[in-house]
């Protein structure tokens, strides 16, 4: 089925707002097995019209957001009239939505926005409980159907999920919607998945395959029949099942977090070059403070001895970015904390600061436990930002496969 969607506001081209509406949508109709074949934004006015009667010649739905506000450049509704060829009329179970809004909040509905119960004829009312401006569904006419859909989000996204969303499965037909499943690998790069599975994979009949990068991680999606998925999944992770972090969405923390909360194990870190960001990605998550009740953000040599033990002796002779002392960060953490595992990180984030034996970039990791300490040494040559990314990347990565390991 061909998607369109019409994102509208000047706001949104002269970056005053983010447009976040075509990346949300995408992925709400990923779910569904539907894709979207074309994304445009446009300024209030015209364009509107112009952009509507281009998508609709050419979809089988188009989905457009905002505009049905009740000011003057608030003119989605009647682009859409005009594109449709039908006219607009005061809707009178919306208006009395509309007054009740206001009459609850005790605010007074000024005359402008009336023209927010305007309808199309022959179309349907989608209720907003979250905001004054109702949405339209526009059955197909000349074969494409249109959803004018609010702006906000917290209108816009609820409406999706209640209106939108029942109204996409009944004219795709529940039975033609295909399912998708990404599997999200980290520690393995793009190009060496594609290379590895991509040719097998097209072997199997009936099975599209889409890869997506991200800093540290790759998603393979797979669509299809749950037959041919199932063939898909099988055989990638025969060759990379060592890479394989979850198919259900959940970041790298989230799996992280929910992988120590299972095996009942508390985590410690001990961070250098991350400054943190390794312990911020982890109480970003829900339930967090089961698993994690401190850490350590030893930047200076200082710290590192006085928070958790680093010997001078240690420092003088390996430096402050060595295996030696990623070893001593997690044993040390791990023993001031009391936790069950710790994870160190120290490394040069640059653009300074690297020499010929450790050029910028080079990172080492500590991973403790009682039964003792593993170190890695690496290197992540990236800007500062990425660096810090990419590193805190890996870290959890380690303390998932740790979790996996059963030590």
């Amino acid at each position: 089925m061909k998607i369109e969607i019409i994102n509208t506001g000047s706001e949104l081209l002269l970056g005053s707002t983010p447009n976040t509406h075509g990346t949300w949508i995408g992925q709400e109709l990923m779910k569904l097995g539907l894709r979207v074949q074309r994304q445009v934004t446009v300024p209030d006015g015209i364009a509107i019209e112009e952009a509507l009667a281009e998508s609709v010649s050419r979809s089988d739905v188009v989905l457009i957001t905002g505009g049905l506000g009740p000011t003057s450049d608030d003119i989605t509704r009647e682009a859409a009239a005009k594109v449709l060829d039908v006219e607009l009329i005061r809707d009178e179970a919306a208006l009395r939505s509309l007054k009740e809004f206001f009459a609850a909040r005790e605010i007074p509905m000024a005359d402008t926005n009336l023209k927010q119960a305007d309808v199309l004829v022959g179309a349907d009312v989608l209720p907003n409980p979250n905001g004054t401006a109702p949405g339209i569904y526009a059955p197909p006419r000349l074969g494409c159907a249109l959803f004018l859909l609010p702006g906000p989000p917290r209108e816009l996204y609820p409406m999706f999920h209640a209106e939108v969303v029942p109204r996409l499965k009944a004219l795709a037909g529940v039975d033609e919607i295909a399912e998708v499943q990404e599997l999200k690998f980290i520690g393995v790069g793009e190009s060496e998945l594609h290379e590895g599975i991509d040719e097998p994979l097209s072997r199997i009949e009936g099975l599209e395959v889409g890869y997506c990068a991200r800093l540290g991680e790759v998603d393979l999606r797979l669509i299809g029949t749950p037959e041919v998925i199932a063939k898909g999944r099988e055989l990638a992770l025969a060759s990379y099942a060592d890479y394989f972090v979850n198919d259900d969405g959940s970041s790298l923390e989230e799996t992280v977090v929910k992988l120590l909360a299972e095996k009942g194990l508390v985590l410690t870190t001990a961070e250098s070059c991350t400054g943190g960001l390794i312990s911020n990605r982890i109480t970003d998550i829900s339930g967090s403070s089961e698993v994690f009740e401190y850490g350590f953000v030893t930047y200076s040599n200082e710290a590192k001895a006085d928070l958790i033990g680093v010997k001078a002796e240690t420092l003088e002779e390996f430096g402050a970015v060595s295996e030696e002392i990623a070893g001593e960060m997690a044993v040390g953490a791990l023993v001031e904390s009391g936790a069950d595992l710790a994870i160190s990180v120290t490394g040069i984030a640059g653009p300074t600061g690297g020499t010929e034996e450790k050029p910028v970039g080079t990172v080492c990791f500590g991973i403790a436990t009682e039964e003792g300490v593993e170190t890695i040494r690496g290197i992540h040559p990236r800007n500062r930002k990425d660096f810090k990314q990419q590193v805190s990347q890996r870290a959890l990565d380690l303390v998932r496969k740790k979790c996996l390991s059963d030590f």
